[in-house]
């Protein structure tokens, strides 16, 4: 069953998310509840950014074991954690499945379904709405330019933030997206940024409410000044984290972090008094995606 919730509800939508969504976020840092995922059965190579590209290029050919045996291990410490993990059932022809953050974003009034620009990865929204449609949560679709979930903060209760490369994520679709959160009179930041990155994401992350870290050289100035003056802290990366996917960090809320395995955000995190888990994703991002990309949080709770 596919819903849709008025894009213009406004303030008058948090009411109705507290009485009848089963999963919404208020913020990218509170207490992670439950995520959904997809298991890498499939996983592979698919030319359609840089990082991947550049991998194909060297040889790369993704190894099916290794990446369901890292998949296992980031799925246990999730559970470990206490968060419930929700799976996706893999299609031999969706390669890219696996990298659920993409084509869904929970908020405080429902679930999105987004729109994403590489054709390959529509098949995946359908996929995400015949998940949600045995329960009660409202689901509303961009219809307008493209959007996906890499280039999508909802950062802290009425801050949005968004990157927009022009080529994943465009003015149209993050207009439509959006709307809700301007009508309830959100603060909605958009971040331009040079594609070869791919998506927000992987140069930018909350890790709790008032801090994030950065790419800065990669990120645009004024986008940066606007999120420091809300009263955010940057911790500054090396630009190299971006084709890593070093950046590309899960909060599970209360200072915990999941982080890549060698990576050298772990170590700066841990310094600035952060617990930090490690996993190897080293399959994963040489496809493209990290631990933010493999993982759709669809409930959060405010610590």
């Amino acid at each position: 069953m596919k819903l849709d919730f008025d894009p213009f509800l406004g303030a008058t939508a948090a009411p109705f998310a507290m009485t009848r969504t089963p999963y919404s976020i208020r913020g990218e840092t509170d207490r992670l509840t439950d995520v959904l995922m997809c298991p890498p059965h499939f996983l592979a190579p698919v030319p359609c950014c840089a990082v991947t590209r550049h991998n194909i290029a060297q040889g790369f050919v993704a190894s099916i074991d290794e990446a369901q045996r890292r998949h296992a291990e980031l799925v246990r410490l999730l559970e470990t954690s206490g968060v419930r993990c929700h799976m996706l059932t893999a299609d031999p022809a969706l390669p890219d499945m696996c990298f659920t953050r993409d084509v869904g974003v929970s908020t405080p009034w429902g679930m999105v379904a987004l729109n994403p620009a590489i054709p390959h990865r529509q098949p995946e929204i359908d996929r995400l709405i015949q998940f949600l449609g045995a329960s009660d949560t409202p689901v509303r679709s961009v219809r307008a330019g493209t959007i996906e979930g890499g280039d999508i903060c909802v950062a802290r209760d009425g801050l949005l933030l968004i990157g927009m490369s022009g080529e994943r994520s465009t003015a149209a679709g993050i207009d439509d997206f959006s709307a809700p959160f301007r009508a309830a009179g959100w603060d909605v930041l958009i971040c331009p940024f040079h594609a070869d990155n791919l998506h927000l994401d992987t140069i930018f992350c909350m890790v709790d409410q008032k801090e994030a870290i950065a790419c800065i050289d990669l990120l645009d100035p004024d986008f940066l000044a606007a999120v420091e003056a809300r009263g955010i802290s940057i911790i500054s990366l090396p630009d190299s984290v971006a084709s890593t996917l070093d950046c590309n960090i899960l909060s599970l809320g209360d200072r915990r972090i999941v982080a890549r395995m060698d990576g050298v955000v772990a170590p700066i995190l841990r310094g600035a008094g952060y617990e930090v888990s490690e996993v190897d994703i080293s399959q994963f991002a040489a496809c493209g995606g990290g631990i933010h990309c493999l993982t759709q949080p669809l409930r959060r709770v405010t610590q």
